[in-house]
């Protein structure tokens, strides 16, 4: 699998955003939801799925997109299934360490 993602500091927050490379820049609406997967903010360097791994067990704060990122994050125990949203069948999901 191939996946696209970025990872902004700032203070001690780690914010990784995260999305498959297939829907990596593509626009999903569905009535007044609307799923934007914009390069710039997910980032235009591709990582595979232990680096992602890597990266989504560090973070503070992930905003993640697509079904295997979304799956991934699941195996790991970062995010619930019953709180994905889904935009045109496209799991999208966000999770805040406290």
């Amino acid at each position: 699998m191939k996946y696209y993602a970025k990872v902004y500091r700032v203070q001690s927050e780690v914010l990784v955003a995260v999305c498959d490379a297939s829907i990596h820049g593509r626009v999903f609406e569905e009535g007044e939801l609307v799923l934007d997967i914009k390069k710039e903010f997910y980032g235009d360097e591709e990582f595979t799925e232990e680096q992602v791994a890597l990266l989504l067990r560090e973070a503070t704060i992930a905003n993640i997109a697509g079904e295997d990122a979304v799956s991934m994050a699941i195996r790991l125990g970062i995010i619930d299934e019953e709180n994905v949203l889904r935009v045109c069948g496209i799991p999208h999901a966000q999770m805040v360490r406290m």
